[in-house]
């Protein structure tokens, strides 16, 4: 029997996530969207794709949480992009909303799955989806690290002219600005990068992982990347589904971990069959470690801010 997936959200980031998992085989989709006919438009074209892909999977689409009940594995991509003129305050709100009524109906027809979450901004959307769905952190955490390492090692590779596949790295903490490219254990081929290409170019390369993500909004004038975030959400949702025990960059709430305590911020993971199954704690040197309680500092403002919300609202 078919594992079964739904993916919240049928923009671009949900509707190629949807694509990718229905066309790898082994789980039913759902695809759910609040713009009617939208998601059940997308999830009938992909179906209609079956023959040509060689994929026996189900996908539906839905307007609703009906045929959501009993997933697997949920995947959250809705929200709204951040749009000009539109502060960061102003995204952490109006997410939020989003997140909360779209958490209460996972929890409700999907109490034993696991959610993971994609919404922007990403940790401060994971740490509000975790405290109102009271799941453990092993059953809910983000994706944005995978993201962030993919485009780290792309860079690296076009730098050297090697096959990506030669490039391993790790990119930790919050996603956007503060995040921290782990210099020190990027190896090409097991070589240290340190001794493959001088700082300045390093620099450069890990100040370009940062803006990735700008980049490609700079690039597209309208709408943001969703070709790698999909392929970045696919990995994490295989090693679950597969039961697969792989070691990736993961938003999960921190216990003690890092220094950090009661945070949502990015780490490697081991990802299996029940989720978060581990959270891998790797030798930091005394300036990334630095950098990652940067990172975690800018992480907990955001928190503070939907905590300030939630409480002027309540009064």
């Amino acid at each position: 029997m078919r594992k079964k997936v739904t993916v919240v959200g049928a923009g671009n980031v949900g509707a190629t996530t949807a694509q990718r998992i229905f066309e790898l085989g082994y789980a039913d989709v759902v695809l759910t969207d609040v713009i009617p006919d939208l998601p059940q438009g997308k999830a009938l074209d992909i179906l209609e794709s079956g023959p040509l892909v060689g994929s026996d999977a189900k996908i539906v689409g839905s307007n609703g949480y009906d045929e959501t009940a009993g997933s697997d594995l949920v995947i959250v991509t809705a929200g709204v992009p951040r749009k000009p003129g539109m502060s960061r305050d102003d995204l952490v709100l109006t997410n939020l909303k989003i997140v909360s009524s779209i958490i209460g109906e996972v929890v409700r027809f999907s109490p034993h799955s696991i959610i993971l979450m994609v919404t922007n901004p990403l940790d401060a959307m994971t740490q509000a989806a975790l405290e109102l769905s009271r799941f453990p952190r092993s059953r809910l955490f983000g994706m944005a690290g995978v993201l962030d390492t993919a485009r780290f090692r792309t860079f690296i590779a076009q730098e050297l002219n090697v096959s990506v596949e030669e490039v391993q790295a790790y990119v930790l903490g919050g996603h956007g600005d503060t995040m921290v490219p782990l210099v020190h254990t990027t190896t090409v081929a097991g070589v240290p990068i340190t001794d493959l290409l001088e700082g300045e170019k390093i620099d450069r390369i890990v100040q370009r992982t940062r803006d990735g993500g700008g980049e490609i909004v700079k690039l597209l004038k309208a709408g943001s990347a969703y070709y790698a975030p999909s392929a970045a959400i696919v990995e994490m949702a295989e090693s679950i589904l597969l039961d697969r025990k792989r070691i990736l960059p993961g938003c999960s709430y921190l216990e003690g971990e890092y220094g950090i305590r009661g945070l949502c911020v990015g780490v490697p993971v081991k990802l299996g069959a029940k989720g978060v199954e581990q959270v891998i704690e790797v030798k930091l040197s005394h300036e990334e470690m630095a950098a990652l309680q940067k990172s975690a500092a800018a992480v907990k403002e955001l928190v503070e801010l939907m905590h300030r919300s939630e409480v002027a609202k309540a009064s």
